[in-house]
């Protein structure tokens, strides 16, 4: 820009400089805002043909503000590229004998930060003391690190981040994900919960608008980069480094953030010196914390106090509750206390508190006083009752008690009066209802998720009870042999277990169910044919079906099948120990299926199976993504049709992956020709008659990886050789042997 030049000026400059060039490549470096290109003078790409713009932002809304084609996330370095950076910036020093093992060290605590690396990597250029290098991965390992040119070089330039955030309550939010210990994954809903405690987030809200509003904070930390995915699913987690940043922003503040943070670092008691009084959040996780103080500390106004994951911890003192009178949240997770002290009910603001995996917990205090208790956890403990009183926590939001193998009994009338309940969680438990659930689940008007385990398929007051319709998140196990099977789509799920299904009547959960599980379960012919009788309309909402350990057929008897898909929307089929099935074609008949929207088919142990699908029932799988076949000894092909049958090719055009495991007399995919153009994996463990893959030049393109064993492969024929040559690359060795647990 020249002297006294106008930005308008500049702008006309710009645009008839850029305008001369037949394409350019404009870089825009860290950008923290948008910048208007037209009013810059930069004449758009779509206009400009071939030119690009790139730009660079910690922040992904700016790139949505921007419209920018296309995002490119940058990850942080492998520990072998960031120990090429860090090399380079300490010098020959690093590779030093005596140093390297060291130095390697210390640049994996910079955790693959390029800005970490060189400012650290820089500081122990020319140092050849073992010492100095000890010191240095001490510090590093330390929450605020006093390492020259840290503060000034890394920690200030990321509090940029920190800064632009924008939103009411956001940076807090921030901040809270710094009390928990580094890399760990932090469950979302436990982190809303404390949110909602804190008062972070609006608590007039319902429960499902609250975890919404914690999924939007969420996503705006992820798109400024100071949160990232956990290593499960529903989880998060803090970079190392803007973990320390964080811990170092919250060290500063004088607005009552102030925070002692001290998780995992191996700490066996807790230093009374640390706990002042101006503290508001307090964290010791996953620590090995043998005892507590009974006194002699007085923490008047900490409001969170997490003490989880210290299992050698099994007694909280009398008095050590004491020192914490306005404390909100209180999460004593993963230790192996046996009971609470009286001293808890001292705690009136308390509203989170958490126990869960406290497996030798026995019995819990009567809560009746904690009046504004909103969330209690015990999943996972040894209670055998929920205490009396318990009816009085008339703003009681979120109840766990699932996992309690010991919990018997509920006095009558503790969950009904909790008229505030939302979530109700009981899955797994020793506790099976029997009574009518009308008359308890019809008082929670506000519940929006359950999970529970019936003795019987429940028979209701009303014909059609109107709570299930309210629910937006179900999990209903039946029967004594209602297991858990997992699917992707568990969001409202039913699984019935060894019950007689012939004179039941199931069709109220079907209509509202995303997945539906049967499992041992006697009379499954009568009732499909009860199904396509009695009932007209087809039950769009299912999308999983699983049917497992059933020794009978399911073919239809004398015309009765379905005129209609009545699973219309059905993604995912899994057959398991089907002993009688010779063709998934028995249950397409009865269901009048056309599998229009499946994605994935599993089928294991169908010792009678001799192939998956008649074509001439189903011509096109159009969605079809992925086959797992195993342990079926009698399947012969994937896929068969009559030679009079017109199929149009290929049958599944979207078909990626393929696990075959086990199956013996397996010889072909499919016995017409097919062009299988979007395969991507292939896995044969235990197959020897399979002699040929179904891959040529024309359609091998696609391929990704193909593991199964090397005789196998070796002794595979092909229609040409530059077929096998292509795909050899990407081949992968697997043993033959398969250990046969699922049988």
């Amino acid at each position: 820009m020249r002297m006294g030049e106008s930005v308008e000026r500049l702008a006309v400059r710009l645009h008839q400089r850029l305008q001369r060039e037949n394409k350019f490549l404009l870089i825009l470096d860290d950008v923290w805002q948008m910048i208007d290109l037209d009013a810059l003078g930069v004449p758009q790409p779509e206009v400009h043909t071939g030119s690009k713009i790139i730009l660079t932002s910690r922040s992904l809304e700016i790139c949505r503000e921007m419209k920018t084609d296309e995002e490119v996330k940058v990850d942080v370095l492998n520990d072998e590229e960031a120990w090429q950076l860090f090399s380079r910036s300490a010098g020959k020093v690093a590779t030093l004998k005596h140093i390297e093992p060291l130095a390697r060290v210390v640049a994996r605590e910079c955790s693959g930060l390029p800005l970490a690396i060189i400012t650290v990597g820089t500081a122990m250029r020319g140092k050849t003391m073992i010492e100095l290098w000890k010191d240095a991965l001490n510090e590093l390992r330390r929450s605020v690190p006093h390492i020259r040119g840290i503060e000034d070089r890394v920690f200030r330039p990321l509090k940029w981040s920190y800064d632009s955030l924008q939103g009411k309550n956001i940076k807090p939010c921030f901040l809270y994900c710094a009390l928990y210990p580094e890399d760990f994954s932090i469950e979302v809903s436990e982190l809303v919960n404390c949110w909602l405690a804190e008062g972070l987030i609006d608590e007039q809200q319902n429960y499902e608008d609250l975890h919404n509003r914690g999924i939007a904070l969420i996503e705006n930390l992820k798109d400024s980069c100071l949160l990232e995915e956990g290593a499960h699913e529903s989880t998060v987690k803090m970079h190392d480094v803007i973990r320390d940043v964080a811990i170092w922003i919250s060290s500063s503040l004088d607005d009552g953030y102030k925070s002692l943070v001290r998780s995992g670092i191996g700490l066996t008691r807790i230093s009374e010196a640390e706990m002042s009084t101006s503290l508001k959040r307090i964290s010791f996780i996953n620590n090995k914390i043998v005892g507590l103080p009974d006194r002699g500390i007085q923490c008047p106004e900490a409001s969170s106090l997490l003490l989880q994951g210290n299992l050698p911890l099994e007694r909280i003192p009398y008095g050590f509750l004491q020192a914490f009178q306005s404390l909100q949240i209180l999460n004593v997770s993963g230790t192996n206390i046996q009971s609470l002290p009286q001293s808890i009910l001292h705690l009136v603001d308390l509203k989170v508190l958490l126990l869960r995996d406290c497996r030798l917990l026995e019995e819990l205090t009567q809560l009746g006083m904690l009046s504004k208790l909103q969330v209690l956890d015990c999943c996972a403990t040894r209670i055998r009752e929920l205490p009396s009183g318990m009816e009085n926590l008339s703003n009681l939001r979120v109840l766990n008690i699932s996992r309690t193998h010991y919990l018997q009994s509920i006095q009558s009338g503790i969950l009904s009066r909790l008229s505030s309940l939302e979530v109700l969680e009981m899955a797994h438990s020793a506790y099976i209802w029997r009574q009518p659930t009308d008359e308890v689940l019809g008082c929670l008007g506000r519940l929006f998720i359950l999970s529970a385990r019936f003795a019987t398929i429940p028979s209701f007051i009303s014909e059609d009870p109107t709570w299930i319709g309210r629910l937006k998140r179900f999990q209903f196990y039946i029967g004594p042999e209602a297991i858990s099977m997992p699917s992707k789509h568990d969001k409202r799920k039913v699984t019935i277990g060894g019950l007689d299904l012939s004179g039941e009547w199931i069709c109220w959960f079907l209509p509202n169910a995303s997945s539906f599980v049967l499992n041992h379960c006697r009379g499954l012919k009568q009732m499909l044919e009860t199904l396509v009788i009695d009932r007209v309309d087809h039950f769009a909402s299912l999308k999983s079906l699983t049917i497992a350990s059933f020794n009978s057929s399911l073919r239809p008897d004398g015309g009765c099948a379905a005129h209609c898909d009545l699973l219309p929307n059905l993604e995912e089929l899994r057959l398991q120990n089907l002993t009688c099935l010779e063709n998934i074609s028995e249950l397409v008949g009865h269901l009048g299926l056309r599998f229009t929207r499946l994605k994935s088919m599993e089928v294991t142990v169908c010792p009678r199976l001799k192939c998956l699908l008649w074509v001439s029932f189903l011509p096109a799988l159009p969605n079809l993504q992925k086959i797992e076949v195993s342990f079926c000894d009698e399947l012969v092909e994937l896929f068969n049709c009559s030679a009079e049958t017109f199929v149009p090719e290929p049958i599944a055009p979207n078909l990626k992956t393929v696990e075959l495991k086990k199956l013996g007399k397996l010889k072909t995919f499919y016995n017409h020709e097919q062009s299988w153009q979007s395969l991507e994996e292939i896995e044969v463990i235990d197959c020897n008659s399979l002699k040929q893959l179904p891959l040529t030049t024309h359609n091998a393109n696609t391929i990704k990886e193909i593991r199964g064993g090397l005789r196998w492969w070796n002794n595979l024929h092909w229609k040409d050789v530059a077929t096998r040559s292509s795909l050899q690359p990407y081949f992968k060795a697997r043993t033959d042997q398969i250990i046969q647990t699922c049988r």
